[in-house]
C-alpha cells in the first residue's frame, strides 16, 4: 500500500447543532472506525446540489462503512437561518446528517475556500484526501474502496448502521414547490419538486385535480401514474397548448400533453453537460445542466441553464439545442450574449422586447434584449446582496428565483431569500437607472409568481403553497440592509503571488494528454485592476499573479479544470472524467500577507 499523507482532523462544531441523527449531537471520536465524507455545502449552489446527486450512489453502495457528513456553510444570511437549513435538507432530500454552521467554524478550521469541497477522513481520524467542485465521485469510490482494505486488514475499520435518523414525513398537498403556470382554465400547473411530480390544480390554487408522475425520481416518459421526474423546476405554455418542463435534476426538457396526461422527453440525455461536450445539435443527443426555468420567446424555449451559468434554446420545429448566452463562466458581466456571464440563472419571463433573468447568485436582475445584448438592471455581483430598495443602481436583493413581467412594463422579482416579492420599474428616461421597490414581506423562500388578472399569485415554496395577494398600488416600505459574504479574506502580499491548483490524478489514472492539454486555468479579478499581471485562460494549473498594492481588496476569480483518464495502455477507450471547479477567493492585501495561493482541486497540498 503506497504511503499517503494525512492529517489530524479537526472537530466538528457548528452552533446549529446536527440534523438527521435524531437530536444525537456526534463528535468525530463517535465515529472512529468508520470512513466519513465531510461534504461542505450551501443550499443555494448549484454544484453544491450536483455533487449531493453525485453522492447518491456511493453513500448507497457503502453504506456499512461510510459516513456522509453535510457541513452546511452558508454565504446568504438567510442561509445562516437554521430552519431554511432544516427546509434545505427536506428540499434536497438529503438522507444523512447535516451539520448546521453557520459562523463557518468548521469551514475555517479545514481551511475550505469553496462551495462545494469534499474532505475524506479515514477511520483512524485522519484527513487523507480533498476535493473541490464537482465530478470527484468516481475518485473517491476508489479510495474508500482503498480504505476499506486497508483498515479491514489493520483491524481498524467498523462495519455497522450509521448515525442517520429519517425525519418524520409532514403531509400536505404540496412539499417545496418550485414554480407555477396558469392554464388556459383559469387553474395552474405547479412543480412540485420535492415529491418529483407536476401538479394541476383548480383555480382556487387550492384543490388538487390531477398529479403527474408516480412519486418517484426518475426519467421515464408515459401517463400520469408512469412518468418519472426528478426535481421538476419551470413550466412554459407552448404554441398549441402543451406545457415545456424544465426537469432540473434529470438534466432534461419534458413536454406535457394535458389533453392525454402524457409526458415525452424532448431534449437532453440525463447526462449532465460537462466542458468540452457539444453545445449545439440534435436536442436529444445533447447533454443539459439542471434547467431551471423555461420561458417562450421568439419561436423558441429559452431555458435558464442554472448548472453552467449561461441561457440556451430548444427549437421545438427542427428538435434541436443551442446556446444561447453566457460563456459557463461565473459572475455578473453585460455585454454582447457570446460573451456575458451569468451566475446561476434560476428564473424567466418574456415580453415582446425583453427576456427577464432572476440571476440568483449575483442577486441580480436582467435581462437579454432583442439584438441579443445582455443587461443589468438590478444587482452588482456575486458578493454584494441585502434588502434594499430606491434608485436599481444601490437597491440590493437576495438570491431571487423568480421573475414575473407586469402589464405596465416593470417586473416582480420574487426575492427568494429575503422572503419578499419587489417590484422593479424601468427608467422613463434614458440615462436614470430604475426604481426598485417592495410589493409584499412576510412570504417563505417565494420562487416564483403569476398573474392572474389584479391578483399575483405567488409560490411559496417553504410554506408549500400558492398564496394570492392583491397587487398593491403602494409599496411597502422595509428598513434597509446591505450584507457581503461572511467568508473571511486571505491576507496577501502585495507584488509576486504564487497560485498554485492542486491536482493529483485518482489512483489508476493519469492526466489526459493524448489531444493536446487536459488542464485549464482561467483567472480574473473584482475589481479588474487588483491584478496587475496574471489574468486570462492557460493550460498550465500553476501561475504567477502580481497583485496591485494601490488596491487594497478584491476578489480573485479562480476556474480549474482537469480531465483523467484510467492508466491501462491495453485499454484504447479508457473511461475518462472531468474535475473542475469556480473560486471566489476574497482577498486584502497587507504586509504581512502570503505570496502562495494554494487551491485544491483534487488531493492534498503537501507543500
Amino acid at each position: 500500500m503506497a504511503t499517503r499523507a494525512r492529517v489530524r482532523a479537526p472537530e466538528l462544531i457548528g452552533r446549529g447543532g446536527w440534523l438527521n441523527t435524531g437530536d444525537t449531537q456526534y463528535t468525530l471520536a463517535d465515529l472512529r472506525g468508520r470512513i466519513v465524507i465531510l461534504d461542505f455545502w450551501t443550499f443555494c449552489c448549484i454544484n453544491c446540489l450536483h455533487v449531493l446527486d453525485e453522492l447518491r450512489e456511493l453513500e448507497e453502495k457503502h453504506r456499512d462503512t461510510v459516513v456522509i457528513i453535510g457541513v452546511h456553510s452558508p454565504k446568504f444570511v438567510h442561509e445562516a437561518e437554521h430552519q431554511a437549513v432544516v427546509d434545505a435538507v427536506e428540499r434536497y432530500q438529503v438522507h444523512h446528517p447535516v451539520l448546521d454552521d453557520p459562523e463557518l467554524a468548521t469551514w475555517k478550521q479545514y481551511a475550505v475556500r469553496a462551495w462545494p469541497t469534499l474532505v475524506v477522513i479515514d477511520p483512524e481520524g485522519y484527513v487523507v484526501a480533498q476535493h473541490a467542485g464537482e465530478g470527484h465521485a468516481h475518485a473517491i469510490e476508489k479510495l474508500v474502496e482503498e480504505l476499506e482494505a486497508e483498515h479491514a486488514a489493520k483491524g481498524t475499520l467498523r462495519r455497522g448502521d450509521g448515525p442517520y435518523v429519517a425525519p418524520e414525513p409532514v403531509a400536505t398537498h404540496l412539499r417545496f414547490p418550485g414554480k407555477a403556470l396558469v392554464l388556459p382554465d383559469g387553474g395552474f400547473l405547479v412543480s412540485d419538486t420535492t415529491r418529483h411530480q407536476l401538479v394541476r390544480l383548480a383555480a382556487d390554487a387550492e384543490t388538487v385535480l390531477q398529479r403527474y408522475g408516480d412519486g418517484e425520481r426518475g426519467l421515464v416518459d408515459g401517463g400520469p401514474e408512469r412518468a418519472r421526474f426528478s426535481e421538476p423546476q419551470g413550466l412554459a405554455l407552448l404554441p398549441g397548448g402543451r406545457v415545456v418542463v424544465a426537469d432540473t435534476v434529470n438534466h432534461a426538457l419534458r413536454v406535457l400533453d394535458l389533453e392525454n396526461g402524457e409526458t415525452t422527453t424532448v431534449a437532453g440525455t440525463g447526462r449532465q453537460w460537462w466542458q468540452g461536450s457539444p453545445t449545439n445539435g440534435p436536442a436529444r443527443d445533447v447533454d443539459l445542466s439542471s434547467p431551471w426555468d423555461v420561458a417562450w420567446w421568439q419561436g423558441e424555449v429559452w431555458i435558464a441553464m442554472a448548472g453552467v451559468h449561461q441561457l440556451w434554446a430548444y427549437d421545438p420545429e427542427h428538435g434541436t439545442v443551442r446556446v444561447a448566452a453566457g460563456t459557463t463562466n461565473e459572475g455578473l458581466v453585460d455585454g454582447p450574449a457570446a460573451e456575458a456571464w451569468f451566475a446561476q440563472p434560476s428564473g424567466l419571463a418574456a415580453t415582446e422586447e425583453r427576456l427577464w433573468v432572476a440571476d440568483s447568485e449575483t442577486s441580480a436582475l436582467r435581462y437579454v434584449d432583442r439584438e441579443g445584448a445582455v443587461h443589468t438592471a438590478v444587482g452588482t455581483g456575486l458578493f454584494d446582496f441585502g434588502h434594499r430598495d430606491g434608485a436599481a443602481g444601490q437597491a440590493l436583493l437576495q438570491h431571487p428565483l423568480g421573475v414575473t413581467a407586469l402589464p405596465d412594463g416593470s417586473v416582480a422579482v420574487s426575492d427568494t431569500y429575503n422572503h419578499a416579492l419587489r417590484r422593479y420599474t424601468p427608467p422613463v428616461q434614458e440615462g436614470h437607472s430604475g426604481e426598485v421597490t417592495t410589493l409584499a414581506t412576510d412570504l417563505r423562500e417565494p420562487s416564483d409568481a403569476v398573474l392572474v388578472g389584479e391578483d399575483i399569485v405567488v409560490v411559496e415554496s417553504a410554506r408549500h403553497r400558492l398564496t394570492r395577494l392583491r397587487l398593491p398600488e403602494e409599496a411597502v416600505r422595509v428598513d434597509a440592509v446591505a450584507h457581503r459574504t461572511q467568508r473571511a479574506a486571505t491576507e496577501v502580499a502585495a507584488g509576486k503571488l504564487r497560485l498554485d491548483v492542486v491536482f493529483q490524478a485518482p489512483a489508476g489514472q493519469k492526466l489526459d494528454t493524448r489531444y493536446g492539454p487536459s488542464t485549464r486555468l482561467l483567472v480574473s479579478s473584482t475589481p479588474p485592476e487588483l491584478l496587475v499581471s496574471g489574468e486570462g485562460a492557460g493550460t498550465d494549473l500553476a501561475r504567477d499573479l502580481e497583485i496591485d498594492p494601490a488596491v487594497t481588496e478584491g476578489v480573485l476569480h479562480v476556474s480549474a479544470m482537469a480531465a483523467s483518464c484510467d492508466d491501462d495502455p491495453s485499454n484504447e477507450y479508457p473511461a475518462c472524467h472531468v474535475h473542475q471547479q469556480d473560486w471566489g477567493v476574497p482577498v486584502r492585501v497587507s504586509a504581512d500577507g502570503v505570496t502562495r495561493l494554494p487551491l485544491v482541486l483534487a488531493g492534498m497540498d503537501e507543500e
